[in-house]
């Protein structure tokens, strides 16, 4: 069977038009009844990326799922987390006779920009390739995250304005908050199951951007980052393209450009001196590259937030 590139959905609105679901009412956050999304053999046997973050909920679940390479246990969960970025497929199971519910709430990393939870969201170790298997919840737990999920769709239905989206954000942290402590009652005993390649990618790369002295080592070649996964450089590239759709370069600038974001919304530094920070001799190659990625110059993403 030929492998075929992921297809990227860039936007929630997409998302909502990919399922036959009218467009969302605010276009970086949605929250879905799983019961209402209309059944679509043309999702099954693809593979998906999504720019935004997934959090699901869902009962009658007719289909399977492989997050990375991995198979996604939803036999037993019911509970899922997808990261922006990261490739799943879904391959259909067989006809069940139980009613679908539930819910999906899907959160774009620009909604939480300038907020607590735009750097403590990559914490949660359940959105890492290196975890398989959903969550299952008791009727207490599922009663408890529903609450929480109630009070999100009540302020997204609202008008949101400044005080609507920390409550918003606020609710998130909580509902990541439980579903951590009840992912580590379920798995606590668990070993998990690596995703090798994918995972140790992300590991390298979430650590070379941790670094304070960028400048003096310069951004990573697609070379430095083969030789440190112990691949040829054309391997890896061939790999992450089946898997994720995107080269290795890609995948470097992905991560240089969310660290941008964070500095320009969480920090008075200048462009110069935040180009300077992540390696950037000259802050118009940084500008360049920043807008090429996201149609914005560096200070007008900024500016978004005044």
């Amino acid at each position: 069977m030929e492998n075929k590139p992921p297809i990227r959905l860039r936007t929630i609105s997409e998302f909502h038009q990919s399922r036959g679901l009218a467009q969302p009412e605010h276009p970086l956050i949605s929250v879905i009844d799983f019961g209402t999304i209309p059944r679509s053999a043309d999702i099954s046997d693809k593979s998906w990326v999504f720019d935004f973050y997934q959090l699901s909920l869902k009962r009658g679940i007719d289909f399977k799922m492989k997050y990375g390479q991995q198979a996604y246990d939803f036999d037993e969960g019911v509970m899922g987390f997808i990261a922006p970025n990261q490739v799943f497929r879904i391959e259909h199971g067989a006809p069940t006779t139980q009613n679908r519910s539930g819910w999906m709430l899907l959160v774009h990393p620009d909604f939480l920009w300038n907020t607590s939870l735009a750097k403590t969201i990559k914490q949660y170790e359940y959105f890492d390739y290196a975890i398989n298997e959903a969550l299952f919840l008791s009727e207490k737990e599922e009663a408890t995250l529903n609450g929480i999920i109630d009070n999100i769709r009540q302020e997204y239905h609202a008008n949101i304005d400044t005080f609507s989206k920390q409550i918003i954000i606020s609710q998130i942290e909580t509902l990541l908050g439980y579903s951590e402590r009840f992912y580590h009652r379920q798995f606590i005993t668990r070993e998990k199951t690596n995703h090798q390649i994918l995972h140790r990618l992300e590991e390298l790369l979430n650590h070379y951007f941790e670094q304070e002295d960028l400048i003096s080592t310069g951004l990573p070649s697609v070379q430095d980052i083969a030789d440190q996964l112990h691949v040829s450089q054309k391997y890896l590239s061939t790999l992450l393209k089946v898997l994720t759709g995107q080269s290795t370069q890609q995948h470097i600038h992905h991560k240089l450009i969310e660290k941008a974001k964070e500095k320009l919304s969480t920090t008075d530094l200048s462009v110069s001196e935040i180009a300077y920070a992540l390696g950037f001799e000259h802050s118009q190659s940084f500008s360049k590259l920043f807008k090429s990625k996201t149609d914005l110059s560096p200070m007008e993403f900024r500016q978004s937030f005044h």
